[in-house]
């Protein structure tokens, strides 16, 4: 529809003061109109959500925050010709601030920040796409009080979490949430230092097993590799290959029963996502067993001979472990001065005397003679 300048920017002054909708203007020369420049209106037909969360950007404390607001924005937007030159103008400040970021920080300097040191009995970072409920989670499982919302991209660092499972501490790393577009910099490094990866899908949105193959995509794309947790990973392939668990969270939200088939469909034999609900689940006890069986570890109990086991401080050690190596986890020097053992297990062993290969279980209580 081709109409007067005047009369657009007079539709333009009200549709932006009732905040109903957003134009894009193309002008363009008419020769049918006397050579005069004349201008074609374009709606972008742009939802509510759009606006409130672009209020957000007058709060944004950094570049990245602005960064992460602005790729909301653009997955808000209605993908159609009337938003081109909204989609093109969002790319271009995403772009700009990216290049300013990079700049200031330098490429030796960047996230380090992020990274968190290990504490406990293992490391395991959480990822998931955008408002999925990775930082309820983490919160449900460790009593944190992490900052969550209803809107997306809440967390914008990593944030260390204790979760108790039973008489061990395992660390929790909440992360910024994974987009098709942009991964931070500092991303990959986190999850190569970890033992595992849990993996937040949101199942009160369609099309979970989308976001799920982004997920591998955008790991892919840094040579990080997931497998369940029943593989065996080789040693010189552990900071490429990781053990996962797929979480399949809002399993109580409409439709999620049919979206959790078919994200089942999806993963074939890979995985097996767990349903949950982050804020009222009574399964997360169970969860709290799998990421501890993600780990691959086992708890051994130290006996000094005719005392009893101290069960409240278990040593954690790889599956496959030896008698040997538990003594050089009491000290570096009890490897070298060990003569032999003796073991105490639920099944398997009852006192007996053992040499310092043996091959250790979870649950294990060792008395080491040196």
């Amino acid at each position: 529809m081709i109409i007067s300048q005047t009369t657009i920017l007079v539709k333009q002054k009200k549709a932006i003061l009732q905040g109903k909708t957003r134009c894009f203007f193309e002008k363009k020369t008419d020769f049918e109109y006397n050579k005069k420049e004349v201008y074609f209106i374009m709606p972008a037909n742009l939802p509510p959500q759009y606006f409130e969360t672009e209020k957000k950007l007058k709060t944004a404390k950094n570049p990245q925050e602005k960064i992460l607001i602005l790729e909301e924005l653009l997955s808000i937007v209605p993908k159609h010709k009337g938003t081109e030159k909204l989609q093109a103008l969002l790319k271009t400040k995403i772009a700009k601030l990216r290049s300013s970021a990079q700049k200031k920080t330098g490429p030796a300097k960047q996230g380090m920040p992020h990274l968190i040191e290990k504490t406990g009995a293992g490391q395991v970072v959480l990822v998931g796409p955008p408002n999925a409920g990775k930082t309820s989670l983490v919160n449900a499982l460790t009593n944190a009080a992490l900052q969550v919302a209803d809107y997306p991209f809440t967390t914008h660092a990593t944030s260390p979490a204790m979760m108790k499972f039973e008489n061990i501490q395992i660390q929790l790393i909440d992360t910024p949430p994974l987009t098709a577009d942009y991964m931070e910099s500092w991303y990959p490094e986190i999850i190569k230092r970890a033992d595992g990866i849990l993996v937040v899908l949101d199942l009160s949105k369609p099309n979970p097993e989308e976001m799920m193959f982004m997920i591998q995509e955008k790991l892919g794309e840094k040579h990080i590799d997931m497998v369940n947790s029943r593989q065996n990973i080789p040693e010189e392939k552990k900071q490429h290959v990781k053990r996962a668990i797929i979480t399949a969270n809002k399993a109580d939200a409409k439709g999620g029963t049919d979206n959790l088939q078919t994200l089942k469909e999806y993963l074939s034999t890979d995985f097996e996502p767990i349903p949950l609900s982050a804020v009222n689940d009574h399964s997360l006890e169970d969860l709290k067993k799998r990421i501890f069986e993600l780990l691959n570890i086992i708890r051994v109990y130290s006996k000094i001979p005719g005392k009893k086991p101290d069960f409240s401080e278990p040593f954690t050690l790889r599956k496959g472990s030896t008698v040997l190596d538990m003594a050089s986890a009491v000290h570096r020097d009890f490897g070298q001065k060990l003569k032999y053992a003796r073991i105490w297990s639920e099944k398997k062993y009852q006192g007996q005397k053992v040499n310092r290969d043996s091959i250790l279980d979870d649950g294990d209580i060792i008395e080491l003679h040196l």
